[in-house]
């Protein structure tokens, strides 16, 4: 079997491949190929499902690279490398990594159908939750406020360690914007001032 850069990608049934994740593949595919050993073992059984450019500002756009849920530790392992080398070849963008999860509907009276429980890491909380956590990685959330305003609209502060201040504060608009597309939901990252 020839390999190629659609290796780096498998769909769902039914849902075609773009032009923009033929790029994405094409350029992790290159990564594998040229890189060193290490890093090419590593990507070498790695594929992801889905890549979507995200507008953070004006000026700024992001990627978002959906991968398995399985193999999302195997990405985290060369997270650091990966992103730096994928903003390189993808220039004036940042690239998130995130793993593909799904969340089922809350049962209500009406549904006919009698299927077991949902669990607890399908609810849409959870999954909100964990999309955050999946996009400020490797940097650490230590605390989380959700400020609700008198109108009815909420805030979510996402306090960030601020050890990683120096190599994060470019990206706090795109965790932002990325977040908001994503789960509808707006959040505010900041970096406490601790003090004793």
């Amino acid at each position: 079997m020839a390999f190629t850069a659609r290796t780096k990608i498998v769909k769902l049934p039914g849902h075609p491949v773009t032009d923009y994740e033929d790029q994405i593949a094409q350029h992790i595919f290159d990564l594998q190929s040229n890189a060193n050993d290490s890093l090419k073992t590593e990507l070498k059984p790695l594929y992801f499902h889905s890549a979507r450019e995200f507008r953070v500002n004006e000026n700024k756009k992001a990627v978002v690279i959906a991968v398995p849920f399985r193999q999302l530790k195997d990405w985290h392992r060369i997270h650091s490398r990966l992103v730096q080398e994928l903003e390189k070849k993808i220039s004036g963008k940042h690239v998130v990594i995130i793993a593909q999860r799904t969340y089922l509907p809350k049962q209500t009276h009406k549904s006919q159908k009698k299927t077991q429980k949902r669990p607890y890491s399908r609810t849409i909380k959870v999954v909100h939750d964990a999309i955050l956590e999946d996009l400020v990685y490797p940097v650490e959330i230590v605390g989380k406020r959700v400020r609700c305003r008198m109108d009815g609209s909420r805030l979510i502060k996402v306090h960030l360690d601020p050890k990683e201040q120096a190599n994060v504060q470019s990206r706090i608009d795109t965790f932002a914007a990325v977040y908001k597309k994503l789960t509808g939901k707006r959040a505010e990252f900041l970096f406490p001032d601790y003090r004793l």
